[in-house]
């Protein structure tokens, strides 16, 4: 059964086990989980959540001050996810962080647990999340839900059950009660809304509820993901009982024997990192228009016409007229306007609707042509291609990208920790030590005190 395997995993997996470089990457998600939320609590969706969060004494709420377990994971995933600019998994399509890590992080503050239990539950919830996505995309997508808002539910509740320290029994009933309230639609997010941020906000609050309701004796269904009225069959099209040889947790074929997690089967090992807010879906192209830039250097005023052959799924992107800064991050032809009026910048390329450069953005976008190129649809999702030509007085330039800057294969140069400062550059860079030695804190209040000490909260 599937959900009796995603109990084993989670009850199974401890700090001791995990290969040092899961550990190193549980940290960098930390941080760029960390940043983006930082600077995405001060956003017009971020402002709105702090106005209902009732105070408290248990839990975090970033940059704010503390509440009660619920309603920081709620903030900070809606923090998290407000400025697009969190981490995510390609196959999965989704962002685990700002679900995953809001849960993890206010249970094991208001359980008192230690850093290195910190590391497990975020280990063990990017891991539930990540497979659940694998397994039912690209078909979950099709059919109109936002990953996030529903895998990363279910990944919520595992990381909140590991943090509880729960038995067996009682993971499988907040895995069920996670599952009957995973939810999230895309047409909050193609529509430009603020829904999006809350399907994030939603995922981690509803794990922390599922797995609080659970250790009081709720009952959840046990085959909530293989039911014959479960996740799988509703919300996506995968039969279950084609699965009986896959592992559900590693996605892979495996000998029944085999216990051991080789590094690359724990799935927070293939999360990405972001410099552009924006929908990841338009980040191949603003790679390849930024690459010819930098390589031909044409000027503005040469530009004749931009032409962005990519697959599908990116092209479908293509308002040209955004009316919210929401809009626009869902945007291919102004989120490529802005990334190259603002190319030279030096640090993260900022996107904001009505900026003061306006007719600028207006005139460049309107020089782009976006079209469903066939053949690097046949690769998505496995990657996310995108050619684009820049047609001027002087000749044609063109650039191909396959997979966008920040996916493990292609990682950030600079790394999260100078994204973290970037973003955040009023902030003591010491901040950075202190999540570099979380696993050495004997408790998570005491390192989200020193934590908040930097951030001054």
């Amino acid at each position: 059964m599937i959900t009796s395997k995603f109990t084993e995993f989670i009850v199974s997996t401890s700090y001791d086990q995990l290969p040092d470089g899961v550990i190193q990457k549980a940290k960098e998600c930390f941080t760029d989980f960390m940043g983006v939320a930082l600077r995405g609590s001060g956003t017009e969706s971020g402002e709105a959540v702090k106005n209902i969060i009732r105070p408290g004494d248990e839990s975090t709420v970033i940059g704010q001050g503390r509440s009660t377990p619920m309603e920081a994971g709620l903030a900070n995933g809606i923090f998290a996810h407000s400025m697009d600019l969190d981490d995510g998994h390609r196959l999965a399509m989704l962002h685990p962080g700002a679900c995953v890590i809001p849960a993890s992080l206010s249970l094991c503050e208001a359980e008192n647990r230690t850093g290195k239990e910190l590391i497990e539950s975020i280990v063990v919830g990017y891991q539930v999340a990540i497979a659940l996505g694998m397994m039912v995309n690209p078909g979950h997508r099709s059919r109109g839900f936002h990953s996030t808002g529903t895998c990363g539910t279910l990944g919520a509740a595992a990381a909140a059950c590991k943090a509880m320290d729960l038995s067996e029994t009682q993971i499988t009933n907040a895995l069920g009660l996670a599952g009957t309230q995973a939810a999230g639609l895309l047409e909050s997010d193609h529509s430009g809304s603020m829904g999006k941020h809350l399907h994030a906000g939603r995922a981690a609050q509803s794990g922390i509820l599922s797995a609080l309701l659970a250790k009081n004796g709720f009952t959840g269904a046990g085959t909530i993901l293989e039911g014959d009225e479960g996740f799988l069959k509703a919300m996506a099209d995968v039969d279950p009982n084609a699965m009986t040889d896959i592992d559900p947790y590693t996605m892979a074929h495996v000998h029944p024997h085999e216990t051991d997690l080789p590094m690359e089967n724990y799935h927070i090992s293939d999360v990405y990192f972001k410099i552009y807010p924006v929908c990841r879906h338009l980040h191949s192209s603003i790679d390849a228009l930024l690459e010819i830039v930098e390589e031909e250097h044409p000027e503005l005023g040469e530009i004749e016409k931009i032409t962005v052959n990519t697959y599908k799924i990116a092209a479908e992107h293509d308002d040209y007229h955004p009316i919210s800064t929401e809009a626009l991050r869902q945007s291919l032809p102004v989120s490529m306007a802005v990334a190259l009026l603002n190319q030279e910048t030096g640090g993260m390329i900022e996107f904001s609707y009505s900026p003061r450069n306006q007719k600028e953005i207006d005139s460049i976008s309107g020089k782009i042509q976006i079209k469903i190129d066939s053949n690097l649809d046949k690769q998505y999702p496995q990657s996310r291609p995108s050619e684009v030509f820049i047609s001027t007085r002087k000749g044609v330039f063109n650039k191909r990208v396959n997979l966008p800057y920040g996916e493990p294969e292609n990682p950030l140069k600079q790394g999260v920790e100078w994204k973290f400062r970037n973003l955040n550059p009023m902030v003591d860079a010491r901040v950075l030590d202190v999540i570099g030695n979380m696993d050495s804190y004997p408790d998570v209040r005491q390192f989200m005190g020193d934590l908040n000490s930097f951030l001054k909260i």
